[in-house]
């Protein structure tokens, strides 16, 4: 049967996925034409449109019925801004003195509704990554130069409505132009597996945000630790991602995209 002439029985799973991959390449497009295009049923269409948290927070609806990505799939991915604490590029990044950034991840993480509850030396926590984060890009101005990596995107506390009023906000993602690392910090010295499940939970969510041809690469990052990098099973399945101590953390990059090679 020819591809089309039968509507095809989607996984809800990968039916968000689709949906917004092909909103993203779109300068608006209706239901109908998602569902003519995806090959669905325009009732399943509008489930994930107006059901799904997470499509909730990435697209809008202008006044001709037509949908619209909030964060296009192409870099440098416009629109981050609206859903991150802190984001810039890698060089914006590095221009910015500790104090500003610190400044500017409060008032973004107050804009996205993010608590700064600090009982728990959350505050602390963002100090703790951005050394480290600071540290990496010193790594690589060594090893490649700061003109290689100085359009790189960065961004910290970023969120995503996994239920209609349950957020998760990942730690770290550095944004290349093929891959996405997602980083899980913890300030602690040992492997914890519930952990690792945790680093590896936001895969699902930043793929469909990213799309197709764009590897998401979640990582542990304990900055507690030294010399640390070793790749842990998640949750007891074959499936594996790399945990590394926060002076390791260049090796994670250099894993997937050898730069010692």
């Amino acid at each position: 049967m020819e591809r089309g002439k039968e509507k095809e029985k989607v996984n809800l799973a990968d039916a968000e996925r689709r949906i917004y991959a092909l909103i993203a390449r779109r300068d608006g497009v209706t239901a109908r034409e998602i569902a003519k295009d995806l090959g669905m049923e325009r009732r399943d269409v509008n489930r994930e449109l107006y059901m799904s948290p997470l499509m909730h927070e990435l697209c809008y609806q202008d006044r001709d019925a037509r949908w619209h990505a909030l964060i296009p799939q192409k870099y440098p991915h416009e629109g981050l801004y609206e859903v991150s604490g802190f984001y810039a590029t890698a060089g914006e990044f590095m221009d910015t003195d500790e104090d500003s950034w610190m400044e500017s991840l409060t008032e973004g993480c107050k804009r996205i509704g993010r608590n700064l509850n600090d009982t728990r030396g959350l505050l602390h926590s963002f100090r703790d990554c951005r050394e480290t984060i600071c540290a990496l890009f010193l790594d690589l101005d060594g090893m490649i130069g700061r003109e290689a990596y100085e359009d790189w995107e960065v961004v910290f506390e970023m969120r995503l409505n996994r239920g209609r009023r349950i957020r998760i906000y990942a730690d770290v993602l550095i944004i290349t132009r093929q891959r996405v690392f997602s980083l899980e910090f913890k300030m602690k010295d040992k492997i914890d597996p519930e952990e690792v499940k945790q680093a590896a939970k936001y895969v699902p969510y930043l793929e469909i945000l990213f799309g197709p041809g764009v590897d998401v690469l979640p990582a542990l990052v304990l900055t507690g630790a030294k010399d640390l990098f070793d790749y842990v099973s998640i949750g007891g399945r074959d499936a594996v991602l790399p945990v590394c101590s926060g002076d390791m953390l260049f090796n994670v990059l250099d894993e997937y995209m050898g730069f010692l090679n």
